[in-house]
């Protein structure tokens, strides 16, 4: 399967990415994928590798640019939550300076170099996101309803918050359909924030599908870290392939 270092102008700069599609010249629906806060690596990698399988070309940007290629932090062994706590001290500052109005610039940058390549066919994309990278996944698809027309969100980073720019409040803003992957144990989205985000959801009449992984902490679906689920991890591509088949199969 071809893969490859992209390059990808921004307002604030250039992104590194790494993309991955099937080898078979043909042109294939585009996918987003949006890394987790630990960044890109080579889980996220081969991620992106397995989506591309199934007839995808899938773009996952180093989100962090802005402060270098990736890795823009080296990323240790991260077997125990010890050292994930230590690492997640580190990265804070960079997950700080990466503001909601950046993230909306980048994302518009993000998708129009995705739609413009020659092996993404015309028509809808979708995204997917990891942790904070779900929050990025769902502020893509606000920005851009017109062109995203499904977004995963996969044990995501504060959805529902008090402020005004509170992800779930997005909602009157989505074309999208959305898919929710819910950690069981997750600080970030407890069950009462939860039930606010579906009902915002219903009350603006968004097609979303929302599900709780049993046994699953924040973090579920990366295999180098110590929140890790391989049950996890197969039940999100068992939602995930589905999901995008259905949203994306228009020409």
């Amino acid at each position: 399967m071809p893969t490859r270092t992209v390059e990808i102008s921004t307002p604030d700069g250039t992104a590194d990415a790494f993309a991955a599609f099937p080898d078979d010249g043909e042109r294939h629906p585009g996918v987003l994928l949006y890394v987790d806060a630990i960044g890109l690596r080579p889980v996220i990698h081969e991620m992106a590798r397995k989506l591309a399988d199934q007839g995808y070309y899938v773009l996952a940007p180093n989100i962090f640019y802005r402060r270098g290629p990736a890795p823009v932090i080296d990323v240790p062994d991260l077997s125990t939550a010890e050292a994930r706590d230590t690492f997640f001290a580190r990265i804070m500052p960079l997950l700080d300076e990466l503001t909601v109005e950046r993230a909306v610039r980048d994302a518009g940058a993000y998708l129009d170099f995705l739609t413009t390549q020659p092996e993404v066919r015309p028509g809808p994309v979708g995204t997917v996101g990891y942790c904070m990278g779900a929050v990025l996944a769902l502020r893509a698809a606000a920005a851009r309803p017109g062109q995203v027309a499904a977004a995963a969100c996969f044990h995501p980073g504060p959805l529902v918050t008090d402020t005004p720019d509170s992800p779930h409040l997005l909602a009157p803003r989505l074309n999208a359909e959305l898919l929710f992957g819910l950690a069981e144990h997750d600080d970030s989205m407890p069950p009462e924030a939860v039930a606010r985000l579906n009902k915002t959801l219903d009350a603006d009449g968004v097609r979303y599908a929302s599900e709780v992984y049993p046994d699953t902490v924040h973090g579920f679906t990366m295999a180098d870290t110590s929140a890790f689920s391989p049950s996890g991890l197969q039940r999100h591509w068992d939602r995930l392939l589905p999901f995008f088949a259905g949203a994306l199969s228009a020409a």
